[in-house]
């Protein structure tokens, strides 16, 4: 689900706004695989991220004028792991954290999304997390076939490993679906993730979206995909590509202290009104938007974070630096940070 930080690269090898001069450019990315690093495994290791960016900042604005023209203001990072360039997974070491001071007037293309958050840098593109189209386009069934699945959910409940006291996961919303629907037979939902899962998705007419470490899943872009109505459940979320996605027209959003009342909340809509979410649902260029389909393809997620970038052209009179003026000291950081690799 992280893996945006490896397609905007491949992406960027081959597309038009790619030059090679860099005296005509926009924009410089700078591809640091934070994330690849983070999750060696499969599961986040926040040990050496920061030193990792430091070590790329130090190398480009060692070898190139143009990072330290600007302390990075026309540079871009993908950061799509739960807490962005926090760099920690869990909510509450990544706040301790913070971001990279190095990163502060860089742009940031992370999927985390929460308003009025130390992890969410102003000015940063949010994007949908990666989930495979090919997989996805294979288990494709046919779109009248009836959604004879009210409330649909899989995933974990509880983080033992994580939280093992309890109620800090998800910040309890997860287990208050658990407590709360486990035996109604409006909801279908389990831990077990079987083979049907996206079958099912499209047999089901709201699909919960809950938060869990961070705000979003890739349950918000299945949802959209199969169209299956997101039900989303997760404060102040801050959502994708918000000019493409009407999220407040295809989506319901329940607060989470609202979740013992799911059931009430989403019986009492009335047909209309889901007819017209699963009609916009069905709309092809709103699923395109939350893919990363291989080659890049027109309208896909890459070119909605393409899109993003230009809106923040031009950088404006301050961006540059100007003589005698302060640089961004690419060390700080805490003693013997910097090593080699």
């Amino acid at each position: 689900m992280f893996a945006a930080e490896i397609f905007m690269h491949w992406f960027l090898l081959s597309s038009a706004v790619r030059t090679f001069n860099p005296e005509e450019a926009d924009w410089f990315y700078t591809p640091v695989y934070t994330t690849c690093d983070l999750t060696p495994s499969g599961l986040p290791l926040p040990f050496k991220s920061p030193r990792m960016m430091r070590s790329a900042i130090q190398l480009i604005a060692t070898n190139w004028p143009y990072w330290n023209r600007s302390e990075g203001a026309d540079h871009f990072f993908v950061t799509p792991h739960d807490f962005g360039a926090c760099f920690h997974y869990q909510e509450e070491k990544a706040i301790a954290r913070g971001i990279l001071p190095l990163l502060q007037r860089a742009t940031l293309v992370q999927t985390f999304g929460q308003k009025n958050h130390v992890c969410l840098k102003d000015g940063s593109i949010t994007i949908p997390p990666f989930a495979p189209p090919q997989k996805m386009q294979t288990h494709l069934i046919p779109p009248d076939t009836p959604r004879s699945i009210f409330v649909y959910f899989r995933g974990l409940f509880y983080d033992n490993g994580n939280d093992p006291e309890g109620g800090y996961y998800a910040r309890g919303a997860r287990a208050s679906v658990w407590e709360n629907f486990k035996n109604n037979p409006l909801f279908d939902i389990s831990t077990d993730h079987p083979p049907t899962y996206y079958e099912d998705m499209q047999r089901s007419v709201f699909c919960l979206c809950p938060l869990g470490w961070a705000p979003w899943s890739p349950r918000l872009v299945e949802a959209v995909v199969f169209g299956c109505i997101p039900v989303i459940i997760a404060d102040d979320i801050v959502l994708p590509f918000a000019d493409a996605i009407p999220w407040e027209e295809i989506g319901v959003f329940v607060a989470e202290e609202d979740v013992p009342r799911l059931d009430s909340i989403l019986t009492s809509i009335p047909t209309d009104v889901i007819l017209r979410k699963q009609r916009l649902l069905a709309n092809p260029s709103m699923k395109q938007a939350m893919l990363f389909p291989q080659p890049a393809q027109p309208g896909d997620a890459f070119h909605q974070i393409l899109n993003g970038l230009a809106r923040k052209l031009p950088h404006g009179d301050n961006v540059f630096l100007k003589p005698g003026e302060r640089i961004l000291n690419w060390t700080a950081g805490p003693p013997g940070d910097l090593k080699p690799w």
